[in-house]
């Protein structure tokens, strides 16, 4: 089954098309979605259409920051009943905790990880989809709703430490500088937000602790979701842990509180093995590092988890059937072609 997202990440995608000279509902037709769900913000379509839909208008329209124009008029609001319980909490902290454990409810391909390190919270954002497609404008759109949502929460003037991307410097940085008031790094080794620890930690002054308690039980009820099985919760462990190199079964197993044997039961029952899992996060994020001529292979390689850069070559090779600068090449020459060359299928 497809990954799914609410339809209202389309949320004013008609006046923004529109703007810089695209038909929306030519587009959305083009791309199989339904005309509703320009006008449902709760209907759920295909994560993996809505992402190639973006990407062909930034491509069709010329206009680069095209998701950053669709986040820019976003709130907390954006997130339905979920917005509920992450405005009520007394504290941003408190907010940011439920915007990534309930961010399931919104999207199941959009995974948001908080963490915590010498003073700073980096708040990042990556994207799973069923097929290794392009998903910059999703990504700069993501980032642009969770710095707009933080200014929501912050209700006065604030801006993050900075904001990174992985992706390439874009030839007009002035945009990204305008849009997030601060430094806009690229090439970076995540997506997302760095804000100060102490920032965080500010209140949130109309929360109420008893309209908290009452959408709290009604999203729990929500809450059951072929997203809880093992494999969707292995998936997010293993998009958000690879950068660390400690990305094995067994880490996976602790993170989620259970042993190793237990994983693979449970993928086995669902048809799937962690080193198939593994394999295919890593070949869904490879073909967008790679896509930056500017990051080094090296790096790329750490990012994916691997200790050398020898052993990446290797598994490079063994998914793609290719080296990486002959699958740069194809890109070239299929330059207008989305789909990059489909991965081999690897045993456990």
């Amino acid at each position: 089954m497809p990954r799914l997202i609410r339809s209202a990440t389309l949320s004013n995608y008609v006046e923004v098309a529109r703007s810089v000279g695209l038909d929306p509902y030519r587009m959305i037709t083009e791309f199989r979605l339904p005309p509703a769900s320009l006008t449902d913000p709760e209907m759920k379509v295909s994560a993996m259409a809505v992402g190639r839909l973006l990407e062909a208008s930034a491509e069709r329209s010329g206009k680069s920051d095209f998701g950053l124009r669709l986040a820019d008029q976003r709130t907390v609001a954006n997130l339905g009943a979920l917005a509920l319980l992450v405005r009520e909490q007394p504290t941003v902290r408190k907010a940011l905790d439920v915007l990534v454990g309930y961010m399931f409810l919104h999207s199941e391909s959009l995974h948001v990880n908080m963490r915590e390190q010498s003073g700073e919270v980096i708040l990042s954002l990556a994207i799973d989809v069923d097929r290794p497609v392009p998903i910059r404008q999703g990504i700069e759109l993501g980032v642009g709703f969770l710095h707009r949502s933080l200014q929501q929460l912050f209700r006065e003037r604030w801006k993050p430490q900075a904001v990174c991307f992985t992706h390439a410097l874009p030839s007009k940085k002035d945009i990204y500088r305008k849009f997030f008031g601060t430094d806009v790094l690229f090439s970076q080794d995540f997506n997302g937000i760095v804000c100060s620890s102490r920032d965080i930690d500010a209140s949130v002054p109309a929360a109420d602790a008893k309209m908290m308690r009452y959408v709290q039980d009604y999203l729990d009820t929500l809450a059951v979701r072929p997203g809880s099985s093992m494999s969707a919760s292995v998936s997010q462990c293993i998009y958000t842990m690879l950068p660390s190199g400690l990305c094995s079964a067994d880490s996976v197993a602790a993170r989620l509180g259970v042993d190793r044997r237990t994983v693979h039961r449970h993928l086995a029952r669902e048809g799937k093995t962690f080193s198939a899992m593994l394999d295919s996060v890593r070949a869904e994020l490879v073909t967008r590092y790679i896509g930056n001529s500017e990051r080094p292979l090296a790096s790329i390689a750490e990012l994916l988890g691997f200790s050398a850069l020898s052993a990446f070559s290797r598994w490079f090779r063994s998914q793609f059937g290719c080296s990486v600068s002959q699958w740069r090449a194809g890109q070239r020459t299929a330059l207008a072609n989305l789909d990059p060359p489909e991965p081999r299928t690897s045993a456990d």
